[in-house]
Parts: structure tokens; sequence; C-alpha cells
């Protein structure tokens, strides 16, 4: 069996479908079909790690027999195997109009007479479709191919519902935990996406919103990966909280555990609206989309964000519309929801002839565990603090800050390990977060406020949930988070703790009635409710 690659995109795609195989009794080669201007070295590296699969070069592929090829694209040059070739798409269903593939400004990408046929003769054995709208647009493009067309739905997208079981541990990876809502913002390749378009939102998201409220991802398309460094162009919002998906695998996870979606015309898109997670628009791809496909007509019908205006406004506006708005128009990308192992299984084994398709229920597995790129869990170190107390509770909104923009707002915390030596001077909150530290709590609370007589409050962790603190008063309390009946053990982050205390005691709170009394740190909808303790 031979998998067929062009990019990355249709490599991972692939695999999707592969995953219905069983690893006994069959031969796997993998191979990039040439040609593509987004198969680079990250692809090659990508392919040799994948455990179970001999790499062949393209030329060496074509000089030996296969009794089944599977490709998640399609090009004229694939007639050289000497394969049974089965042709799925690798996204949802065939949308793009990409003239350098398909010859011509009115064929979707996949359904070409020219990607489709060799001198005239349809070279695919197996056309895949995601659903049968896309049969009338066959056979306006490649009415020769209608023999070879078989709706068999979208594995890809059935992986995804697989997972829905695991949205927990997907959110928990996010950390979208603690009452905070996870955004996830996605972005197709070409100058008509979110990316080529807005490539600042992400930035602009995780300055807006509250840290403790939301929780923002970003994926992007492979051939974004291929022409650019996501790392770099969004290591500012990285280290303001940002979570920046991996481009081989993550993004399925990533709706699954999803608030909300902004997006534009892309694949990624389109499934999250199609699991009734909240969408909006940035871009519509309308310039670059077959005006009569379903992916237009999601553009067109989809609500529009307005990137310029007030961010946390418009998302909360969306987090209360019914999700289910646009299923109408997902349903025309996407048919056998749920069901497509049943037909792709035994169509790949007709060609395994030496081989018995299993006779257990074909099922697709889910999607693993989400891991960001590394240095994007750790969150923000230094925060803008809005708060408001009322009795002994503090309602809390923690922004990070911006380093080359900052406008002050509330007050500033900032964890001991922040790099910035002018943001140290300003901060009426410190607090150093790693609780096994070298110089014990009660000698770096001393020496913090000798370094910083201005601080209102410094706070040195001693665990998730317990914590030293000492007041500019020199009250030095041991702060712990309680636990409530039936709910997890709870956690309490230093700089909350902080925050909340010293906006407490800029509203007159008297410190000498924290351990009588308590605190509870409220931020959006979660509450956390602390005790304190005087020192022996």
């Amino acid at each position: 069996m031979l998998a067929v690659a062009r990019t990355l995109t249709s490599a991972t795609r692939v695999l999707d479908v592969l995953t219905l195989l069983n690893q006994d009794g069959i031969e796997r080669y993998f191979t990039v079909n040439p040609g593509s201007a987004f198969a680079d070295s990250a692809l090659d590296e990508y392919l040799h790690g994948l455990p179970g699969y001999t790499v062949l070069d393209w030329e060496d592929a074509v000089r030996h027999r296969f009794d089944l090829a599977v490709s998640c694209a399609v090009h004229a040059s694939m007639h050289r195997l000497d394969a049974h070739l089965v042709v799925l798409p690798h996204g949802a269903g065939y949308n793009r109009l990409v003239t350098e593939s398909t010859g011509d400004t009115v064929s979707a990408a996949g359904l070409s007479r020219n990607e489709l046929t060799h001198r005239g003769r349809v070279f695919v054995d197996v056309l895949g479709l995601s659903h049968p709208e896309q049969l009338d647009r066959l056979r306006l493009s490649c009415p020769e191919a209608l023999d070879v067309a078989r709706v068999v739905g979208d594995p890809c997208f059935d992986r995804i519902l697989r997972s829905e079981r695991s949205r927990d541990g997907y959110r928990a990876a996010l950390g979208a935990v603690d009452g905070r809502r996870l955004i996830v913002v996605n972005s197709t390749w070409s100058e008509h996406s979110l990316f080529g378009r807005r490539p600042d939102l992400p930035r602009r998201l995780v300055r807006q919103l509250p840290a403790d409220e939301y929780t923002v991802a970003v994926v992007l398309h492979p051939n974004i990966w291929s022409r650019h460094d996501p790392e770099r162009l969004l290591d500012d919002a990285r280290r303001m909280g940002l979570r920046l998906i991996p481009p081989h695998q993550g993004w399925q996870a990533a709706l699954v555990a999803a608030d909300c979606l902004i997006g534009d015309h892309g694949s990624v898109s389109v499934y999250g609206a199609a699991l009734e997670r909240r969408t909006l628009l940035v871009a519509t791809g309308a310039a670059e989309l077959d005006p009569h496909s379903p992916s237009y007509a999601f553009g067109q019908a989809a609500p529009l964000l307005d990137p310029d205006g007030d961010l946390a406004a418009q998302l909360e506006r969306a987090l209360h519309q019914d999700p289910a708005g646009l299923r109408e128009l997902t349903d025309r990308s996407l048919a056998h929801r749920g069901t497509s192992a049943r037909v792709l299984r035994p169509l790949l084994y007709s060609f395994l002839t030496a081989l018995d398709e299993p006779a257990d229920e074909p099922v697709l597995p889910p999607y693993p565990k989400p891991v960001p790129r590394p240095g994007t869990t750790d969150g923000p170190t230094a925060y803008d603090v809005e708060g408001k107390s009322e009795g002994a509770e503090v309602s809390l909104r923690r922004y990070p800050v911006a380093p080359d923009n900052h406008t002050p707002r509330g007050i500033h915390a900032l964890a001991d390990d922040h790099p910035g030596e002018d943001l140290r001077h300003t901060a009426e909150v410190l607090a150093r977060t790693e609780p096994r530290a070298e110089l014990p709590a009660t000698r770096w609370l001393a020496d913090t406020f000798a370094e910083l007589p201005g601080l209102a409050v410094a706070v040195a962790a001693l665990g998730p949930a317990l914590h030293l603190l000492r007041l500019h008063t020199g009250l030095v309390l041991e702060a712990r988070a309680e636990r409530d009946w039936a709910n997890p053990e709870p956690r309490l982050d230093p700089l909350l703790l902080g925050s909340a205390v010293a906006c407490w005691l800029a509203d007159g709170g008297d410190p000498t009635r924290l351990p009588e009394h308590g605190l509870t740190v409220r931020t959006g909808e979660h509450r956390t409710r602390v005790s304190f303790t005087t020192g022996p």
C-alpha cells in the first residue's frame, strides 16, 4: 500500500484514512508527488518520523507496483503510479479555485479534467466525494470521471466527532479551565485568508480579552508554516498566553475544545461550525472559491467579526448565539456524518485482494491531546489588573501587558522572573511563582520589600493553592484556596491572589480582618474562596 502526499496537509489527511487498515499484513510506503510549492523539508522530516512507513522517492515509487495507492490530493502526474489509485479531498470537500492546478478559472481544485485525466483518460480508480453536491459540479468540470466518483463522507470530520468525548482533556491541555472560554483563531493560506489580511488579530485578542476568562489558541494552515515563521511572528502574543498549535497535529482537538471559532473560508471553519461551535469570520474568500460551492455560501452567510471593533463585546454576543445556525450550510459539505468508516474500509480492502476485511465494526480513532508549541503554555508574567471589592469578594479582570504598547490601567502585577526591569519598579504586586525556590519564602519577601518599598503586596508560591504573602504594612499571611465539596482541588495563581489583595486594600479593606473573614476572588463566573492565617 502506498500513501501519496503533495503537502503536509494532504499527508495528515491520508493518515486519517489509513487508520482504517489493520497494521498486520500490509507493507506500508509513503511518497511525495513532486511539484507543490508547499512541499518542503518539514514534510520530509514528518514522513520520515512516521512509524511503520518506508519513505520512497517519487521516481522509486513509480517503478514499483502496489495493490493500492491513497492520496488526498490529485495531480495529472499520478498517472505514472502502478496501483489502484483512490483520491479523497484534503478539506471539507472541493471548493478552491487554483488555476495553476486546474488549468481553468471555473473548476474547483480536485474536480478538474486537467487533474483527473491523462491523454483524455481518467486514471483515478476511485474519486472520493464528501457530499453528493460535488457530483453536480463534477458533471460540469469532468463528466468522464463520474463513473469513478463515490460519495464516502469525510473521515477527518468523523475522527473529530469521535473525539468529542475527549473535550475536557483537550480543554485542560489548552488552558480552558477555571471558567475560561476557549477562542480558536484559524486561518487558511493565501492573501485572502484571515492571516493574510489580519495577522495582528491573535495578538490583539490576547491583549484585549481578560486572561482569566478567555484562552486563545491559533491554528494556521501548514502552507503558512512552509512560507513564514509563525513562532517568530507571534512571539509577543505567545508570551502573553497565546497557544500556537503545530501544523501537523492538534487543530482537530482544538476545534473539539473550542467555545468559539474565529476564522475564514478554510475547511477548519466549516468543521467548527459543523460541530456547532459559534463561528465568526474575518475573511470570506469569495475571490478564490467556486461560487457554486458550499464553502462560498458558508462565507456569505456566516456572521462576521470586526477586527477593529470591541473584540470582547463581539465574542460575548457570539457566545449567546444559536450554535446550530449554520447547520444547513455545513450539511452541504459533509455527508455520511459518523459513518464514513463503513463506506471507506470495504472500499480500501477491495483492492487489497490478498487480505480479508476484518469482521469488527470499522471505527476511526479519536485524536490525541493537543500539544502547543513550546513556550506557549506558561502564561503571561505581567498584567494590568482592574478590580473592585464588595465586602469580602473581589472581582478582577487581568490583561497581559504588551511589551511595546503598554497603556497602564488599574494596578500592575508582575512575576519575579519577568525580564522587564522598568516594569519591576512600577509594579504594585510582585510574585515568585516557583514553590521550591532556593531562598526561603519569608526571606525572599523581606528582601523584595527592601528592594521595592513601593509594592502593595508580594507573594511567594508554596504550592498550587498555598502561598505566603506580605503586605506593605509588614503583615505576613499564609493564604490557602479552599476546596468546595465535590469539586477538584483548587489552584490559585499567586499573581491573581496578590492582585486581589492589592485591589481589596486599595478599596479600604482592613488587612487585620483577613484571617477572620477571608476573601472570595472572582474572575468572570469563577469564584475561589481564600482563607488566611498568621504565622506562629
